[in-house]
């Protein structure tokens, strides 16, 4: 891929606040994260599109509003452009009707009105990127592993590193069980149905996730573009949950354990390095910190694998 021609970037901090669901450092992820865009990787301010929950905000992060704006990103993209998608939330894991899924459960953000965003929406997105342009995930949430579809594995489980002793910090998991999202989809469409996709359609019509609003057959044609040019750094595998550190809990200030781990490895390493070495590096900082059940892992083709992180000018 050549150097990108231009640089777009949608950011997502979900706090979720005066709920049973509340988080306190997603919003300070996101505002960290676009300061360093422009600033080191040279997106412009105008570029850079943030959504959030906070008290007072105009577009709030939904379903339909982040869709909204990864598509208007993605059509606006050419062949050498660089896209970045930052999330910073809840996430959740619902059954799978995939044939051999390894945890027989699909991977999904959960936005403040709970209208979820599947990996079937991320495949398909990143089938819809021009060619030469690429979208890269950074999702700092619980069951983030996996969540753009059929996208390979470059860091996954089998990727370890020692433990330690570190003491384990005290930590709110970015997670909302299936039963919580299900029971609160209920009480929205009063419909007796264990199907969520039953809930989802019900209330959110066409803004409902792909995953449940195309037929089977339909669906599973997304397959990826081998090599396609989506790159996914998630928080946490798949089956793990991601930590969110209240001000007590992270040296009076919140933030997302992951996403913190990332900003450190920017701040200590200025010049270039891959997308395989930023997450094997956030990893450490991790597992120094004590989050060993947290495991962060890349997604991407064997060429992104190497690719420089969200092609960074070299200094």
């Amino acid at each position: 891929m050549d150097m990108g021609n231009k640089r777009m970037a949608v950011l997502v901090g979900c706090n979720y606040p005066n709920t049973r669901n509340e988080l306190h450092g997603c919003i300070n992820d996101v505002l960290t994260m676009k300061e360093v865009l422009v600033k080191r990787f040279g997106f412009d301010l105008k570029s850079v599109q943030l959504l959030t929950d906070a008290p007072g905000s105009v577009v709030l992060p939904t379903g339909a509003n982040i869709k909204k704006a990864l598509s208007h990103m993605i059509d606006q993209a050419e062949a050498g452009d660089v896209l970045f998608f930052h999330y910073s939330g809840h996430g959740t894991r619902i059954p799978s009707v995939k044939r051999g899924h390894p945890f027989r459960h699909d991977e999904a953000i959960v936005p403040c009105d709970f209208n979820l965003i599947t990996d079937v929406d991320f495949r398909q997105l990143v089938n819809r990127l021009p060619k030469g342009a690429s979208l890269t995930v950074l999702s700092d949430s619980c069951h983030s592993g996996g969540l753009i579809d059929k996208e390979k594995e470059q860091i996954g489980p089998k990727a370890t590193i020692t433990t330690n002793n570190a003491k384990v910090p005290s930590q709110s998991p970015k997670v909302i069980p299936f039963e919580s999202i299900l029971q609160h989809l209920t009480s929205l469409t009063n419909i007796n149905t264990s199907d969520i996709g039953t809930h989802l359609l019900e209330f959110f019509g066409s803004d409902a996730s792909l995953k449940f609003r195309l037929p089977p057959l339909e669906r599973d044609q997304f397959e990826s573009i081998n090599p396609d040019e989506g790159i996914l750094l998630s928080g946490c595998q798949a089956n793990e949950t991601s930590a969110d550190m209240s001000a007590n809990e992270g040296g009076g200030k919140s933030y997302g354990a992951f996403s913190n781990a990332v900003q450190m490895v920017l701040k200590e390493h200025l010049g270039q390095f891959s997308n395989k070495q930023l997450v094997m590096m956030a990893r450490e900082v991790l597992q120094a910190q004590g989050f060993e059940q947290q495991h962060p892992c890349l997604y991407c083709s064997d060429q992104n694998a190497g690719a420089t992180f969200l092609w960074q000018p070299e200094c």
